[in-house]
C-alpha cells in the first residue's frame, strides 16, 4: 500500500509577494496538547507571539518566538501591535473560536481579512452544548466579556435556553442578582469551568438560591429561564406595556408605538436619531428589535436624558447612547461624530464593538418640536439615501406642516386613534385618546402623495 501523502499546508508568501499572513490559533483549555499538528507548527514557527498571559504560558519552550501580552485596553492596541511587528511572522492566540466573540473580529478589521490565516478551535459554546445536550442552534449566547450585564435582561424570556459568556469569576453570582431582581429567579443555572481541559466542572443552582462563592474565571454560565408570575412579560416586538417604562408623562403609549416602530422598520446594524426622546420608549424597542441596532436619544430636559438612561438600563439595552440638548443644534455634532454619536453622549460597548459605524442615521423618528425652526430640515439633510423619518403629532399646527413636507416629499400621512373601555357607571364604554398624526417617508423613494420630486 502507498504511504498516504502529508496534508499540503499553506504556503508562506514569496519573497516580495506581500506582507506574512498573521496567523490567529484558537486555544483551549486543553492548552498545547488540544492543538492540531497545523496549530502547532504554525506557533513554532511564529518569531512573535501574542495574547493573554494565561493563553501566552500555555506554551512550551519549543515556541521560542517573543512573547508579547496584549495591553488593557485591548482593542486600541491592534493597529500598533500589528505595525510594530510588520515583516515578522507574527502569531495571535485567542480563546476557543478566534471568530467567535473573539480577537479575530478585531484582526480582520484592522488587517484585512485576507491577510489572516485562522486555525480555530472549539468554542466555549460549542462545548457547552455538547454537555448539556442542547441544540447549538436553539440555544442564545449572550456575552458580558467588556460589555454591560444588563446586556443579558433584553434576551431573557419564558423557557428560553441562553448560554453566558462570563467576564470573569464574580459573574455568575452578578447574573444572578440581575436575574432575581427582574423577576427570574426560578431559572436553572449551571456554570461549566475550563471546558475542554482537565480540570473541566459544574456547578449547579437556582438564580434565587445562588450562594456559590466565585470560582474559576474562565467559565460559561447555562440558563434554563424561568419567570415568576409577578414579573412582566417582555415581547420581542414592540409594544410593551406603558407600566414597565419609567415617565412624566412624556411617552409615546404601546399602542401608537408599535405602529410607529413597524414604519420605522428596524433592521440589524442600522442607526435610529430619536429626537425629542421623553422617556426613550421608541429607542429603546428599536434596539431591542435586533442586538446590531443602534440608537442615539436626544433629549433636551437634563431629567428625561437621566429618565431614558434608566429605562434604557432596565429594559436590557444599556448602550442606548442619550445626548442631552436641543434639536436642531446638536444634530450637526452627531453628523460629524464616529458611530452618530457625539461628545455630550452616554455611551458605552456594543456588540459592534470596534467599528465606527456610519454618522448618518439609517431612520429618524420625530417626537417632539416640529415647529422648531430647521428641525425636520436637519433631519432630511442627515438622513441618508434610503432612509426612513416618522414623524408624530398630536397638534394642528404640526399637522398643518406635515402636510407640507407629504406635498413635497411623498410618504403615508395617517391618524391613529386608540381608544380604550373603561367603566361608565354600571356599564363600560369608550374613552378616546388624543389621535396622532403620523407622517412616515422614505428619502429617495419616488412615493404617493408628493407634488414635486423628493430631494
Amino acid at each position: 500500500m502507498s504511504p498516504v501523502p502529508p496534508a499540503p499546508q499553506p504556503a508562506s508568501p514569496a519573497e516580495g509577494a506581500g506582507p506574512e499572513p498573521v496567523v490567529v490559533v484558537g486555544l483551549g483549555a486543553d492548552g498545547w496538547e488540544g492543538l492540531p499538528p497545523a496549530a502547532r507548527d504554525a506557533l513554532r514557527r511564529a518569531q512573535v507571539l501574542i495574547g493573554g498571559e494565561r493563553q501566552l504560558a500555555l506554551l512550551p519552550g519549543e515556541c521560542a518566538g517573543e512573547r508579547v501580552a496584549w495591553p488593557s485596553p485591548l482593542r486600541p492596541a491592534v493597529p500598533g501591535l500589528l505595525a510594530a511587528h510588520e515583516g515578522r511572522r507574527v502569531c495571535v492566540l485567542a480563546s476557543g473560536d478566534p471568530m467567535f466573540y473573539g480577537i479575530g473580529r478585531a484582526l480582520a478589521e484592522v488587517a484585512g481579512a485576507e491577510r489572516l490565516r485562522v486555525l480555530p478551535h472549539p468554542s466555549s459554546v460549542s462545548y457547552a452544548c455538547a454537555r448539556l445536550g442542547w441544540p447549538l442552534e436553539d440555544t442564545g449566547v449572550v456575552t458580558l466579556v467588556g460589555r454591560p450585564l444588563a446586556n443579558l435582561t433584553a434576551a431573557l424570556h419564558d423557557r428560553r435556553r441562553l448560554l453566558v459568556l462570563s467576564a470573569g469569576a464574580a459573574t455568575p453570582a452578578e447574573v444572578a442578582a440581575l436575574l432575581r431582581a427582574r423577576g427570574y429567579g426560578p431559572t436553572r443555572m449551571r456554570v461549566l469551568e475550563q471546558l475542554g481541559g482537565p480540570d473541566e466542572r459544574q456547578a449547579e443552582g437556582t438564580a434565587e438560591s445562588w450562594d456559590r462563592a466565585p470560582g474559576d474565571p474562565l467559565n460559561v454560565i447555562a440558563l434554563e429561564c424561568r419567570r415568576t408570575e409577578e414579573a412582566p412579560r417582555l415581547s420581542s416586538v414592540p409594544g410593551l406595556p406603558d407600566e414597565v417604562y419609567e415617565h412624566d408623562g412624556q411617552l409615546t403609549k404601546r399602542h401608537v408605538r408599535a405602529a410607529t416602530l413597524a414604519a420605522l422598520a428596524p433592521a440589524p446594524g442600522e442607526l435610529l436619531w430619536d429626537i425629542g426622546g421623553g422617556s426613550g420608549s421608541v429607542a429603546v424597542e428599536w434596539m431591542r428589535a435586533h442586538p446590531g441596532c443602534r440608537a442615539v436619544s436626544v433629549e433636551r430636559d437634563a431629567e428625561r436624558a437621566a429618565r431614558i438612561v434608566r429605562n434604557a438600563e432596565a429594559l436590557g439595552v444599556p448602550t442606548l447612547r442619550v445626548v442631552t440638548g436641543s434639536a436642531p443644534e446638536v444634530l450637526a455634532e452627531l453628523a460629524d461624530a464616529p458611530d452618530g454619536a457625539g461628545a455630550s453622549d452616554r455611551a458605552g460597548p456594543s456588540d459592534r464593538a470596534g467599528a465606527a459605524g456610519p454618522a448618518a442615521p439609517d431612520a429618524v423618528f420625530v417626537g417632539g418640536g416640529l415647529t422648531v425652526p430647521g428641525l425636520l430640515e436637519a433631519c432630511w439633510a442627515a438622513l441618508r439615501p434610503g432612509g426612513r423619518l416618522v414623524a408624530n403629532t398630536v397638534t394642528l399646527e404640526s399637522e398643518a406642516l406635515l402636510a407640507d413636507w407629504r406635498r413635497t416629499h411623498g410618504g403615508d400621512l395617517v391618524r391613529l386613534a386608540v381608544s380604550h373601555a373603561v367603566p361608565v357607571g354600571g356599564f363600560t364604554g369608550w374613552r378616546q385618546a388624543m389621535p396622532v398624526t403620523q407622517w412616515a417617508v422614505t428619502k429617495g423613494a419616488v412615493t404617493k402623495g408628493a407634488v414635486t420630486k423628493g430631494a
